[in-house]
């Protein structure tokens, strides 16, 4: 049956594990809280620049046009002095009167100024009634004049700039220098270069921001590493016995690889994304509320869109997450277990359920990725709608004079602004989900009880003076307080003695060499190293005076070389080569390239029989005055066990030693086996003795050469 599949990991209590998070950054606190701050600056700098681009906008856009007031102006002068001097030869009874450039004439009963076209004059009247007039220190003379009133007489409206703009380049120079587009190119460097610095300050901060934030999290990511590498030598063996290597691993990597990315790029990213966001609204409504009015809701009703389909696309996330999980649990399963599968005849069976579980993979996968894949144009079709909103509204505002056409472009990136940093939020607080997941499973490993203090100890061994002899009285230990494993355990082991434990599966065999070296606390009663309590000693001292070989064997990367001496530095190639003769492998190794040399690792094609070899060689190595077997021999073949069992004797000489074994014969020769069951001593003696007795030991090893009836 397939494993069943897991979700994304979500913290259990997300404000409790940030709280721990940004506690256990204290010594980082002010230089993130700079980098946050450069990031709230920057942000607002990008907030600022549409709003002086609008600015820059409508001086570039008003030096593209006429100056509408000064060809007011000119028109109302000539026109002006013309109708009064007109009004003066030819109705001298009529009294002009001047409010700065305009004359008004008041007219007789009867008769009206407008009446008059001038155009319409003949050319003696015109010439008498037009005059040379001056404006801004520019002379404009009667035939200037007089074809500029020409050409105003065809336009309806002097305030139309189509018409204007049709018209201008017919205008005489003395008057189009004074109406001629002119850009305020002073205004216009001055805002160009404001904005050039503030986009480059801008950008500036951001990456200060990200160094900064960079240095911060792959610094905190390496002390945390080394503290839970330091936390690992303090836990208990009870810890790692209870809780898989994989869980432990994937705690010192990828959780503090995944805190220290998630950290890096969402908490700048949420602070910059939040203040565009509230930025954007705010600066929206103090240039105009109409348009701000018009980008929000349209955005809205994109995002409407959007969330439907978020909401209908969630379970299939969901189910590919399940899906996902059973399939790699299930072919997880059928790789490690394919020699049965090929033995039972099982593969079409297997491969049926492959191809369900697969094709049931295929299709929520299908249907999460197109949901997923229609995001991003979901997201630029908000943005467009925003976009075409502001422009349409806009447009109607520009027309009726309501705002300039600088406005519609800082919109437009107000609008841009409002949008991006919603998706962007969502995303940062998503993985602030991860990363508070992340913590909370490093911080409860941090959290983890550690071994007992050792701060008291004073008494040490020294290992060149130890003689070997150690007491076990009235031990008593359970891995459960409520549930006693060893019960009532006391023996004795004289110095230079091979001490065989054997027993039945679960009888207390390696508990016993686990509460020898100290990896488990005894619930009662006392362990005595010459004399001396290993409650008295240090860890490090006791496990400084035992050599290990056990029956699981491992290889680091490197050298066979290193993989012997391992951890003893002063050791000789000559002592290598004696230790590996002594086991027998030195044959085997001189045939490697490089021999000592050669390169290996726990993963490499060498044989078991062979690595269990290598470990033995470095067991040899050690010179600890107590030696620890066990089941060292299990995965040699009987040939290269016999081997074994001779250089067995030779590193036995003068240690005491504690083997334990399954395989009776290979204890034969031991000074005294203790026989467990149920985590008591039932019996103990040599070989000898045990067999005369005829009891649970006998049976034991008469059993290994029944045949099955």
């Amino acid at each position: 049956m397939p494993r069943p599949g897991r979700n994304f990991e979500k913290s259990k209590d997300f404000k409790g594990s940030m709280v721990k998070l940004f506690k256990s950054l204290k010594s980082w606190h002010v230089v993130i809280i700079i980098a946050i701050s450069l990031a709230m600056i920057s942000a607002i700098m990008s907030l600022i620049a549409p709003n002086k681009l609008s600015d820059l906008t409508n001086y570039v856009s008003s030096g593209l046009k006429p100056n509408v007031d000064k060809l007011k102006e000119v028109s109302q002068k000539v026109y002006g002095n013309t109708m009064q001097n007109y009004y003066s030869i030819y109705l001298p009874s009529v009294t002009p009167h001047t409010d700065g450039n305009v004359t008004y004439m008041e007219m007789p009963d009867g008769l009206n100024g407008n009446e008059v076209d001038i155009i319409s004059l003949s050319e003696d009247t015109l010439d008498s009634i037009v005059t040379e007039v001056e404006l801004d220190g520019v002379i404009i003379t009667k035939e200037d004049q007089i074809k500029f009133l020409e050409i105003m007489s065809s336009m309806k409206d002097v305030s139309v700039n189509e018409d204007m703009l049709a018209k201008l380049d017919e205008l005489p120079s003395s008057i189009y220098d004074l109406v001629k587009p002119v850009m305020d190119m002073d205004s216009i460097k001055k805002l160009s270069l404001f904005l050039a610095i503030l986009y480059v300050v801008s950008a500036l901060l951001g990456y200060i921001q990200q160094l900064i934030m960079a240095n911060v999290t792959n610094n905190y990511a390496k002390g945390l590493r080394s503290s839970i590498t330091k936390k690992i030598s303090t836990l208990p063996l009870k810890y790692f016995d209870q809780h898989e290597t994989g869980d432990v691993l994937s705690r010192v990597t990828n959780d503090v690889d995944s805190m220290a990315m998630n950290l890096n790029q969402s908490l700048a990213s949420l602070v910059t994304s939040v203040t565009l966001f509230v930025g954007s609204i705010i600066m929206m409504f103090v240039t105009n509320p109409i348009m701000a009015i018009t980008g929000i809701v349209a955005s809205i009703i994109g995002f409407g869109f959007m969330f439907i389909i978020l909401g209908k696309s969630q379970k299939y996330f969901i189910q590919r997450q399940n899906q996902l999980g059973d399939l790699n649990g299930y072919i997880e399963e059928m790789y490690s277990g394919h020699t049965v599968i090929r033995s039972y005849n099982a593969v079409n069976v297997t491969n049926d359920e492959f191809d369900k579980l697969n094709n049931q993979l295929f299709d929520s996968s299908r249907k999460s990725q197109f949901l997923s894949g229609i995001m991003q144009p979901m997201m630029g079709f908000v943005g467009n709608l925003g976009y075409v909103a502001v422009c349409v509204v806009g447009a109607l505002l520009v027309l009726n004079n309501k705002i300039d056409f600088g406005v519609i472009v800082a919109f437009m990136i107000y609008v841009r602004m409002f949008t991006n940093p919603l998706s962007q939020i969502a995303q940062s607080m998503t993985s602030m989900q991860s990363t508070a997941a992340a913590a909370e499973r490093v911080f409860d490993f941090m959290d983890e009880d550690e071994m007992s203090d050792q701060k008291e100890i004073r008494e040490h061994l020294d290992k060149s003076k130890v003689k070997g002899n150690i007491e076990f009285k009235n031990v008593k230990f359970g891995y459960d307080m409520g549930k006693l494993i060893i019960k009532d355990f006391s023996a004795k082991a004289k110095s230079g003695q091979k001490i065989a434990i054997v027993g039945p599966t679960g009888a207390g065999k390696t508990t016993m060499v686990n509460l020898l070296m100290k990896f488990y606390e005894i619930n009662d009663g006392d362990i005595f190293i010459d004399g001396v309590s290993t409650r008295n000693l240090t860890r490090e001292n006791i496990h400084d005076l035992f050599c290990m070989v056990l029956q699981d064997t491992w290889l680091f990367d490197g050298t066979i070389r290193d993989n012997i001496k391992f951890n003893n530095l002063d050791v000789t190639d000559e002592q290598i080569w004696k230790a590996c003769h002594t086991v027998g492998i030195d044959h085997f190794i001189r045939t490697l390239p490089g021999g000592l040399d050669a390169n290996v690792s726990d993963n490499d094609t060498i044989s078991q029989g062979q690595k269990q070899l290598i470990t033995i060689a470095r067991g040899m190595i050690e010179d600890a005055p107590f030696l620890i077997l066990d089941e060292a021999t299990s995965n040699v073949d009987t040939r290269t066990e016999e081997l074994v069992q001779k250089a067995m004797d030779k590193l036995t000489e003068g240690r005491t030693s504690f083997i334990i074994a399954h395989r009776l014969s290979t204890i034969k020769n031991a000074d005294l086996i203790l026989v467990m069951k149920d985590g008591n001593i039932v019996e103990q003696g040599n070989h000898d003795d045990l067999m005369k007795q005829n009891g649970f030991y006998a049976n034991l090893y008469n059993s290994q050469f029944e045949k099955a009836s």
